[in-house]
C-alpha cells in the first residue's frame, strides 16, 4: 500500500480494496520502522490519524466520495494543528500545542484527509538543508549521508521514502521546490495569496506560501485543489476563483512557449544538471512545445535582496517569541530584561539568531534606506523582468538547484554557500509568481529537479506541463533503495 500515489489510493478506497483505517495502520507501522533512519517526523499523531481514518470510512460507507477522503498525509510543523505540538522545529516553541487549526489543516481535514503527524523542518523555516532543526537534521532517503534540502526537508524525506503519499510544505525562497528537487518529488509553490497563511507560523510574511509535496503532478493537483482558495481570516489571501487543476492536466502541450533564461545556465551550475535540464526541454519539444532564449537581468541581485527582505520580516515576526506568553521560558529570570534575553538566547538556534540580527540591522534607523528600501526596489525590478518575459513565453524553465544534495554538515560553517543554493528559486517568491519543481533524472544516483515558472495564478499550467512530461518519463516513479 505504501507504493500507491494519492490518486491510486483514491481509486483503491472507492473500489473497497482496503479501508482508510487499514491503510493508516499500515503506514503508521512503516513510520515506526523506518523513520528513525530519516528523522522526518517531529510528532506522530497515531490517535488522531486512526480517529480520522475511521471517520473517513464512515463517510464513504454513507455514500460520500472525494479524492482525499481517507488519504494519509502529514503537515510541516509550522501549520497550527489543534491539540498537537506545533514547534516550527524550534526549542522556543517547546510544549506549545496549538489551540486551533490552520486554514490549510482545516481544509484538508474537511476533504477527509488523515493526518499521520507533523514533519521536521529547519527552525522557523530558515535554512536550505533541514539541519537547523532543534530536533536534529533530516536525512535524504536517496543517501542517508546527505541533506534532503530545506526548509520542508521532513515533508520531502517522508514522501520520498514512501512513509506517506503527500505532505504540506511552505516556500519562502524555495523551501518546497528545492527539497522536491533533492529527493525526486514534485512540489509546487502557488502564487502568493493563493493558499491561506492563517495559522501558518510566519517567517517572512510577504514571501511565505504553503503548497504540496507529492510524487507526481496529479497528486499535487489533488492536494492544491483542497488547499487553495480565499480565506477572509488572511489579509494577504486573494479573492479569486480556484481553477480546476485536475482538468488542466490532460491539455496537450502543442504551441506551449518555453523560455530559457540565459542567467540560469551560467557559472555555478553543475554541468551534469544543465545536461539533464536540456534533456527535459527536448522531451517537451517532442510534445509540441517551442523554445525561446530569454533574459532575466535583475536576477543577479536576487540573493542579496532576498537576504535583506526575508531577515527583516523575520526580525519583526519573531519578536513575539519572548518567553512570556507561550513556549520556552528560561529558568529563574532576575527581571523582565533577563527573561527576554535568556529565553530568546536559549530558545533560538544559531541560524535564526543570525537572521534576526541581519534583519534588525537592516531595519535600524540609519540603514533602512540603504538596505531594506533598496532591496524592495530590486524586488520590483525582478517582478518587471518576469512580467516582460511572460509577454513572450508561457512558462520559464531551468534548473531548480545549482548542485546535487550535499553532505550533511558540509556547508554548516559557510552560510553564504547554503544561501546560494536558492539562486534559482527565490526570484519566484520575490515576484509572487507560482513555481514547480519536478523530477528530471539522476546524476551519480542523486535526483535532479527541473523548475517551471508561470504567470500569476497559472498553477494549472505548471501542473499540466509536469503531468504531460511525467506521462512520457518515469523519473518520478523511482524510489530510493531500502524504502
Amino acid at each position: 500500500m505504501h507504493r500507491l500515489t494519492l490518486a491510486e489510493i483514491a481509486r483503491a478506497l472507492a473500489a473497497k480494496q482496503f479501508s482508510a483505517e487499514e491503510l493508516t495502520r499500515s503506514l503508521l507501522q512503516r513510520i515506526g520502522q523506518l523513520d528513525p533512519q530519516l528523522n522526518s517526523f517531529i510528532s506522530v499523531t497515531e490517535e488522531l490519524a486512526l480517529e480520522q481514518a475511521k471517520a473517513a470510512d464512515a463517510r464513504r460507507a454513507a455514500g460520500e466520495t472525494g479524492a482525499l477522503l481517507g488519504a494519509p498525509i502529514g503537515h510541516k510543523d509550522l501549520f497550527c494543528t489543534q491539540g498537537v505540538l506545533t514547534s516550527c522545529g524550534s526549542k522556543i516553541l517547546q510544549g506549545f500545542k496549538a489551540p486551533y487549526n490552520a486554514t490549510v489543516v482545516e481544509k484538508l481535514a474537511a476533504a477527509g484527509s488523515v493526518t499521520l503527524g507533523k514533519l521536521n523542518m529547519d527552525e522557523f523555516a530558515m535554512g536550505s538543508a533541514n539541519e537547523s532543526s532543534h530536533y536534529g537534521a533530516v536525512k535524504n532517503p536517496w543517501d542517508l549521508t546527505r541533506v534532503p534540502g530545506g526548509s520542508s526537508g521532513g515533508s520531502a524525506a517522508a514522501v520520498a521514502a514512501r512513509l506517506l503519499p503527500a505532505a504540506t510544505g511552505t516556500d519562502t525562497g524555495g523551501s518546497i521546490r528545492q527539497p522536491a528537487a533533492l529527493t525526486n518529488l514534485t512540489g509546487i509553490k502557488p502564487t502568493y495569496g493563493r493558499v491561506s497563511r492563517w495559522g501558518m507560523i510566519a517567517y517572512a510574511s510577504s514571501l511565505d506560501q504553503g503548497g504540496p509535496l507529492a510524487r507526481n503532478a496529479e497528486d499535487c493537483a489533488l492536494m492544491l485543489q483542497a488547499m487553495a482558495g480565499f480565506d477572509p481570516k488572511d489579509s494577504t489571501s486573494v479573492d479569486q476563483p480556484v481553477d480546476d487543476y485536475l482538468a488542466a492536466l490532460a491539455k496537450p502541450l502543442n504551441g506551449l512557449r518555453i523560455g530559457l533564461p540565459k542567467e540560469y545556465f551560467g557559472a555555478g551550475l553543475d554541468s551534469r544538471i544543465a545536461e539533464a535540464v536540456l534533456s527535459v526541454v527536448e522531451e517537451l519539444k517532442k510534445l509540441g512545445a517551442t523554445v525561446k532564449d530569454i533574459s532575466l537581468p535583475a536576477m543577479q541581485h536576487a540573493i542579496p535582496a532576498y537576504y535583506v527582505i526575508a531577515p527583516a520580516e523575520a526580525s519583526s515576526n519573531l519578536s513575539r517569541f519572548d518567553g512570556v506568553r507561550f513556549g520556552y521560558r528560561c529558568e529563574n529570570p532576575v527581571n523582565l530584561e533577563d527573561l527576554y534575553k535568556r529565553s530568546r538566547g536559549e530558545g533560538f538556534g544559531a541560524e535564526v539568531k543570525r537572521r534576526i540580527m541581519i534583519g534588525t540591522y537592516a531595519l535600524s534607523a540609519g540603514y533602512y534606506d540603504a538596505y531594506y528600501l533598496k532591496a524592495q526596489k530590486i524586488r520590483r525590478l525582478i517582478k518587471n523582468d518576469f512580467v516582460a518575459a511572460f509577454n513572450e513565453v508561457d512558462v520559464i524553465l531551468g534548473p531548480t538547484t545549482p548542485n546535487l544534495a550535499w553532505k550533511l554538515g558540509e556547508k554548516n560553517n559557510d552560510p553564504v554557500a547554503a544561501y546560494l543554493e536558492d539562486i534559482y528559486t527565490i526570484t519566484a517568491n520575490l515576484a509572487g509568481i507560482p513555481g514547480l519543481s519536478m523530477p528530471a533524472g539522476f546524476v551519480d544516483g542523486l535526483p535532479v529537479g527541473v523548475q517551471l515558472l508561470a504567470p500569476y495564478f497559472q498553477e494549472g499550467r505548471l501542473l499540466n506541463v509536469a503531468h504531460q512530461y511525467q506521462q512520457v518519463t518515469d523519473w518520478h516513479a523511482r524510489a530510493p533503495s531500502g524504502f
